[in-house]
C-alpha cells in the first residue's frame, strides 16, 4: 500500500513537473516584448468571442478605440486598480497574498468563488491565450505575465490592460465602454460612471452597467469606501458615486413647506 501510494505521488510530481516545463516553453513563443510599441488589433480573447458566435449563427463585431493613458479618466484608473489589483504597483506580476487568500476561500466554498489574477495576468490571457479553462493555460499564464513585468512598464501594461479589457458583448476597452453606456470619452466620466464600468469587470456578460443589480451597487460602495479612505475621492465624488442627490445649496431659506413668518414692521422715528 504504501509502495503503490510512493509511484503514484511521484507520478503527480512528475505529472506536475511535465505541465510546468510545458507551460514555460510555450509562454516563450509569444512576443511579449512587442507590446512595448505595438497595440493589439485582434487579442485572442475577441478571436474566442468572434468564434462563439459564428457557431451560435449570431451577428458579432468589435467595438474598440483605442486611447492613451492619459485620455483615460483617472477616477477610472483608480477604481480599476482598487477593484481588481490593489497591489499592482507592488508585485511583479503575482500577487502571492492574494492567490493565497483565493485559495483559502475556494477550498472553504467547495468551488471557486474567488480569483487571485493580477492585471497582468488577466492582460496576458486577454492578448494571447483566450477563454479556454485548462491547466496548462493557466499555468503559461503565469509564466507569461513574469516575462510582461519584465518586458515592459506597469505604465504600458496597465494602458494595455485598459484598453483591451471586455466590457460587455463585443465592447473593449475604456474609450469604447464609455461610449457605449454613457455617450462620453474615456476621458469625461462622472464619477458614478467610473465605478460602475470598474464594478462589472467581474462579469460585463452577467451584470449590466446601466441596470446594476444589488451586487454590482455593493461593488461600487466598496470600491467608493476605499477610495474615500485613501483621498482619491472627495465627498462629493464620493456621493455621486453611490448615485446620492446633492446637498441643498447653504443659502437655501427655510425648508419645503415652511410658511413665511409674519411681515416685518417699519421702524418708528423716535
Amino acid at each position: 500500500m504504501k509502495r503503490a501510494l510512493l509511484l503514484l505521488t511521484l507520478l503527480l510530481l512528475g505529472v506536475g513537473a511535465a505541465l510546468v516545463a510545458l507551460s514555460a516553453a510555450r509562454a516563450r513563443l509569444y512576443d511579449v516584448a512587442r507590446l512595448a510599441r505595438a497595440v493589439p488589433t485582434r487579442t485572442a480573447l475577441m478571436l474566442a468571442r468572434e468564434d462563439a458566435a459564428a457557431r451560435q449563427g449570431r451577428p458579432w463585431r468589435v467595438r474598440q478605440i483605442w486611447v492613451p493613458y492619459d485620455h483615460i479618466s483617472p477616477l477610472l484608473r483608480r477604481a480599476v486598480l482598487t477593484a481588481e489589483d490593489d497591489a499592482f504597483y507592488q508585485h511583479g506580476g503575482l500577487d502571492w497574498s492574494e492567490l493565497r487568500a483565493a485559495a483559502r476561500r475556494n477550498l472553504e466554498e467547495h468551488r471557486v468563488v474567488r480569483g487571485g489574477s493580477t492585471i497582468t495576468q488577466q492582460l496576458a490571457k486577454n492578448v494571447f491565450l483566450g477563454d479556454q479553462r485548462t491547466v496548462t493555460r493557466k499555468l503559461t499564464e503565469v509564466f507569461l505575465a513574469l516575462r510582461m513585468e519584465r518586458a515592459l512598464s506597469k505604465r504600458r501594461i496597465f494602458e494595455l490592460y485598459l484598453n483591451v479589457i471586455e466590457w460587455g458583448d463585443g465592447v473593449f476597452g475604456a474609450e469604447a465602454a464609455a461610449r457605449r453606456y454613457f455617450g462620453v470619452s474615456a476621458a469625461d466620466l462622472s464619477p458614478r460612471q467610473a465605478l460602475l464600468l470598474a464594478a462589472v469587470i467581474i462579469n460585463p456578460h452577467r451584470y449590466p452597467v446601466l441596470d446594476p443589480p444589488r451586487r454590482i451597487e455593493r461593488r461600487v460602495r466598496m470600491i467608493a469606501s476605499r477610495m474615500r479612505r485613501r483621498g482619491a475621492l472627495d465627498q462629493a465624488q464620493y456621493d455621486q458615486a453611490l448615485g446620492l442627490p446633492p446637498p441643498a445649496p447653504p443659502d437655501s431659506i427655510g425648508a419645503p413647506g415652511d410658511s413665511p413668518g409674519p411681515p416685518l414692521s417699519p421702524p418708528t422715528t423716535p
